[in-house]
């Protein structure tokens, strides 16, 4: 599929045939999403293939997503990894600054391009994927569940398989409200905002399956109204990651 054309159908699919993934397809695509760009070639990242049907099943408890890995190909947790850089470090008797909010920015965006990276080969072979941010819902029993040592947490989880279907793709906001040429201009958003809400509630609408009544502002208001996983700043301190 032109490359082009693959970015611009992509979907989370959350049900799948059960049909299970090669490991030798889950290696081609771990390969594949190595390649991604990394801050100083740090590769501030690693991903638990989860085979286990036991761990599986919790992940998907404590994620609140537990029906799509009973039907996913393969399930992943990705973790931001500073410990593999640590160890590095002691082998030239170097105690490495892993704990500050630089280093936290460099571990995100480096499992996020890494996982990108792998949700294009996936999805260029034809397999469908859904980013679980729920696994940080409950991180602290993730990372117990998974050993996850001291200098590692986990940003999200992950299925992969083959679709029973394939959904809509979701509008995206206008180029407009994202492209800013020279300075940032805030003026823009009334009118854009407005245009999009017009556009998103006729997606809602007629969408071939939960249809619903709304509008993307609305959505975003009712979900950023309260802090979310207040206690994630605690948790990556338990990490090592103190934000100094």
């Amino acid at each position: 599929m032109e490359t082009r054309e693959l970015l611009r159908s992509h979907s989370s699919v959350r049900k799948y045939t059960g049909e299970q993934i090669s490991k030798e397809t889950v290696i081609d695509l771990i390969e594949t999403a190595q390649m991604a760009a990394s801050s100083h070639f740090v590769q501030g990242y690693s991903v638990i293939w989860v085979t286990d049907e036991d761990k599986k099943k919790k992940l998907g408890e404590l994620s609140k997503n537990e029906f799509q890995f009973g039907t996913a190909g393969a399930s992943f947790l990705f973790c931001v990894d500073f410990k593999r850089l640590q160890v590095a470090g002691k082998m030239h008797g170097v105690d490495i600054v892993a704990d500050s909010a630089e280093n936290v920015l460099v571990g995100v965006a480096d499992v996020s391009l890494f996982a990108q990276n792998f949700v294009v080969a996936a999805e260029a072979l034809g397999y469908g994927i859904c980013y679980i941010g729920g696994a940080r819902t409950n991180p602290k029993e993730i990372s117990e569940l998974f050993n996850l040592p001291e200098y590692v947490f986990p940003l999200f989880a992950m299925t992969i398989g083959t679709p029973t279907k394939r959904n809509e793709t979701k509008p995206r906001l206008p180029v407009d409200a994202v492209l800013h040429e020279n300075s940032y201009d805030v003026e823009k958003y009334d009118t854009l905002l407005a245009e999009y809400d017009a556009t998103m509630e006729n997606y809602y609408a007629s969408r071939s399956s939960n249809q619903k009544m709304a509008t993307w502002t609305k959505q975003m208001a009712d979900f950023l109204i309260d802090q979310k996983r207040p206690f994630i700043k605690d948790f990556l301190a338990s990490q090592g990651f103190t934000w100094k």
